[in-house]
């Protein structure tokens, strides 16, 4: 991927791969290696990355080491984060257990990956911390019985500006990672965030949820139908990737809220209705107004527009109802994606204040 003047942009690292490297650097020192610096690991794509340590400490039976996130030239919220392992010998016969030190979230709500009750620590990172830890153990002619707590100084702070908080996940951020790696602007954390919005609302038995593509369309929908906060999925951008997952993991009622501009980009048929992957096509909106019946003057106008919000003032001041049409477009395309899911549609479209313009159902 490349950025401004056509520059690579720069990959970075999970909280999951940075936890294992410092697990890693831990454990060695634990069993009287000694800290490496930097710690390299192997991932499961096979990349063997190296981490500097910031953080190594040890006494009777632990050690500590810490590693600061780099997440590349991705606009990630852990970037900078340091992510610390204390690791401590077990009681025989007990096993690798995880525990959330401060700065990391423990599971409320069911839904997510790992139960109600557990450290916010995927799946992935799991399996390769454990991998790890057996590994030397196994070297050492030593038995894997290891507590492995992560730390995140500020992750509390960190937590408040991802989807933690409404997924009941409390006190901290999560160690995710499924590859390692974080990939510039693929914006996989904020897909995952959408999948797992999604899993909680089933698991808690919530039968009606909004997919909002931002603020304001969030405030107004919870105002319009009177949703809860864990009912609203922040989608943003990514409707697709929401609607795929919905297909496989239905939700019985299920709105998409957003501003004028980003659903008539779902209208036409855009399933990524970010700016630099889709754009408002207002050919297509004109188009659509000459359907309505607008006068040629109010068409030539709309096709000069400079953005969608001018084509909407237009409609408007002529009573041509265009969010209603957009709506019922944009349900059209969704309900394409979601196949023969068992999910009732709606699509609500407002405008910049907040007032509903569009809807599907008129």
């Amino acid at each position: 991927m490349t950025g401004r003047g056509e520059q690579p942009l720069r990959s970075g690292w999970t909280t999951g791969a940075c936890a294992a490297a410092a697990t890693r650097a831990a454990f060695l020192a634990l069993i009287g290696e000694g800290f490496p610096d930097p710690v390299g690991i192997t991932l499961p794509r096979g990349e063997t990355p190296e981490f500097p340590l910031v953080l190594r400490e040890s006494g009777e039976g632990w050690a500590r080491a810490g590693i600061v996130k780099d997440a590349g030239d991705d606009p990630d919220v852990t970037h900078g984060a340091t992510i610390i392992v204390t690791l401590r010998w077990g009681l025989p016969g007990s096993g690798i257990l995880f525990r959330a030190g401060a700065g990391v979230g423990t599971v409320t709500k069911p839904g997510l990956p790992v139960p109600p009750g557990e450290p916010a620590i995927n799946p992935v990172p799991r399996q390769l911390m454990s991998e790890i830890v057996r590994d030397i153990a196994t070297r050492h002619g030593r038995s894997a019985n290891v507590e492995i707590e992560i730390s995140v100084p500020g992750g509390e702070k960190i937590a408040e500006r991802t989807w933690n908080p409404r997924l009941g996940i409390v006190g901290g951020i999560s160690i995710l990672g499924t590859t390692g790696v974080v990939v510039p602007y693929s914006c996989s954390a904020w897909i995952h965030s959408i999948q797992s919005g999604i899993d909680v609302a089933r698991a808690t038995g919530v039968t009606h949820i909004a997919g909002c593509t931002g603020n304001t369309s969030e405030q107004a929908v919870r105002a319009l139908r009177g949703l809860p906060e864990e009912a609203i999925i922040d989608m943003g951008d990514f409707v697709g990737g929401m609607l795929k997952h919905l297909r496989r993991h239905p939700v019985a009622q299920v709105i998409i809220a957003g501003g004028f501009a980003k659903l008539s980009k779902l209208a036409a048929g855009h399933l990524d209705l970010h700016s630099k992957r889709s754009q408002v096509d207002l050919t297509w909106l004109a188009g659509h107004l000459r359907g309505l019946g607008a006068a040629e003057e109010t068409i030539t106008r709309a096709s000069a527009a400079n953005t969608a919000l001018e084509v909407l003032d237009l409609a408007q001041a002529a009573g041509l109802p265009i969010g209603d049409l957009i709506a019922r477009e944009g349900k059209r395309v969704a309900d394409s994606v979601l196949g023969d899911a068992p999910v009732q549609l709606a699509v609500l479209v407002f405008d910049r204040s907040g007032r509903l313009v569009g809807d599907s159902g008129r």
